[in-house]
């Protein structure tokens, strides 16, 4: 069956290789997919002053774009936590090139992602901070631990700290699956309600569908068959007609 291209976004300090296992599972069902790297998320020693919103959103519009031209077609958008606020505003500036949104783990958040202090980084916290912060683990080996710890570099703040303005109504129907891993479905829309900037998008969508899959706040590792199968079926739905 013929589906759509389909991006995928990795959240805070983790580059394409986030996804390498879905990436594989996606291929294997035959699906056409890029796995993105944001700006300052390339190694430890990249140049992470001075960046921006509109950095992430533009790598984003680009990867989107280059995975649509070469079959004529609108894409599936996959965004992972922190890149929620960017993968937003994607929709907002290329409605068009958006055949369906997908939010892993998040939701489209408007503004300020973390409003942190004037340092250029975020470092990795490390997985005992992340745990006592309330981060759900669950299904996370070691060895994944060890490798993530190893992989991950320092996010960007300037990102963070401002989204890019919306100005196209148009992004509000753009369809929206988001994933609850970490959380059920209903936890999301109740939170949804209490004005948070990483959910802020959510309640004014108008084709929302929420699936519920079980697992840590991390699914590329903790269930990545599963979770390339519920995008890979976004992406199938939303085929471009024959």
């Amino acid at each position: 069956m013929e589906s759509t291209p389909i991006v995928l976004v990795p959240g805070y300090w983790l580059g394409a290789w986030a996804w390498d296992e879905v990436v594989a599972a996606l291929r294997a069902d035959g699906h056409d997919v890029t796995a993105v790297t944001l700006p300052g998320l390339e190694s430890a020693d990249a140049d992470r002053s001075g960046l921006t919103s509109s950095d992430h959103v533009d790598a984003i519009c680009s990867a989107v774009e280059s995975a649509g031209a070469s079959v004529g077609a609108s894409v599936v958008l996959a965004v992972h936590s922190g890149a929620g606020v960017p993968g937003y505003a994607v929709t907002d500036r290329i409605p068009e090139r958006i055949a369906a949104a997908v939010y892993v783990d998040t939701a489209p958040g408007i503004g300020s992602s973390d409003p942190s202090d004037d340092a250029v980084e975020l470092p990795f916290p490390g997985w005992e901070q992340l745990s006592a912060d309330g981060e759900n683990l669950d299904g996370l080996t070691d060895d994944v631990k060890e490798m993530v710890a190893g992989r991950a570099v320092p996010q960007p703040s300037g990102p963070t700290r401002a989204g890019d303005p919306l100005t196209n109504d148009a992004r509000l129907d753009v369809p929206s699956t988001v994933i609850c891993t970490s959380f059920t479905s209903e936890q999301f829309q109740e939170a949804a309600k209490e004005g948070y900037a990483w959910m802020a998008g959510l309640p004014e969508l108008r084709d929302v569908t929420y699936v519920d899959l079980p697992t840590s706040h991390w699914p590329m590792w903790s269930r990545p068959g599963d979770l390339a199968a519920i995008i890979g079926d976004v992406a199938k739905r939303h085929a471009p007609s024959a």
